[in-house]
């Protein structure tokens, strides 16, 4: 049996007002929020149940007057941070913000692959203790999909298959659109695989990771999108494995998507 290899495991959302944020998204995706901030440093975790899912922190001023718009971002879990943005670097990545400890937490770098798509790589400290009976897919409220809208689709899988050994599972032809490639980080959990990537839309502006997450039922989801004051921009649409999607933009900018088995 393949071994597990580096994957995402949190999920971090910067946005310019996180009391709305926080409205929005417990009403959409059915997360609780909890208050895990010390003085000086606001911060809210999204919780399914007792279990962190994802974290919410304020947009700093400095990105936000660089044009930075309140956005997702993944974090992949490695064994050593600061080697593999190294590798990042000798890989045509670029290092975004160094490496930065959480002290008790993790170790943790803000990086970009060669193509310009931004994400974190962290180490967590050895005596933090991963919660019990951690929730997975399809359970609402876990991160069902991963995918990868870049300019290079074989120089952007190339470089994460060769920076964490992601393997092809499979392409599928998407016509104009080009290769949806589906990637495997080994986890025989994740049948479908862990995740895509493609070649972006001309109209979207930089390459970037997007994340989906699981809800109870994409079309109720999307009512939720809608009386929150959020945008559906794509779907409902039904994808290979029976699933039902649907992509949208939150009150604050930010992009996400939600899936479930249910439309």
């Amino acid at each position: 049996m393949a071994a597990t290899k580096p994957t995402f495991a949190w999920y971090e959302l910067m946005t310019t007002d996180t009391a709305a944020a926080a409205a929005f998204y417990s009403s959409v995706i059915g997360w609780t929020p909890k208050d895990v901030g010390m003085p000086g440093m606001p911060y809210t975790t999204f919780n399914v149940g007792e279990v962190g899912i994802a974290g919410m922190l304020v947009l700093p001023e400095e990105a936000s007057a660089m044009g930075q718009p309140p956005s997702w971002i993944g974090y992949i879990h490695v064994d050593n941070c600061d080697a593999y943005a190294e590798k990042v670097v000798e890989a045509g990545g670029k290092i975004l913000k160094p490496a930065t400890d959480v002290p008790g937490m993790l170790r943790f770098v803000v990086v970009s692959d060669p193509q310009g798509a931004a994400f974190v790589l962290f180490t967590s400290n050895p005596a933090m203790a991963s919660p019990p009976n951690r929730p997975t897919p399809p359970t609402p409220g876990t991160v069902g999909w991963h995918e990868l809208y870049t300019t290079d689709l074989e120089a952007g899988f190339s470089f994460y298959s060769n920076l964490l050994g992601w393997e092809k599972a499979s392409d599928m032809d998407m016509g104009p659109m080009g290769i949806y490639r589906i990637y495997s980080d080994g986890d025989p959990a994740k049948a479908m695989g862990a995740g895509g990537m493609m070649n972006k839309d001309p109209n979207i502006p930089s390459p970037y990771w997007g994340f989906y997450f699981q809800v109870d039922a994409v079309g109720a989801a999307i009512e939720r999108v809608k009386a929150g004051g959020g945008n559906i921009i794509n779907g409902p649409m039904q994808v290979p494995g029976n699933s039902w999607i649907a992509q949208g933009i939150d009150p604050q900018g930010a992009m996400f998507s939600i899936v479930s088995f249910v439309k």
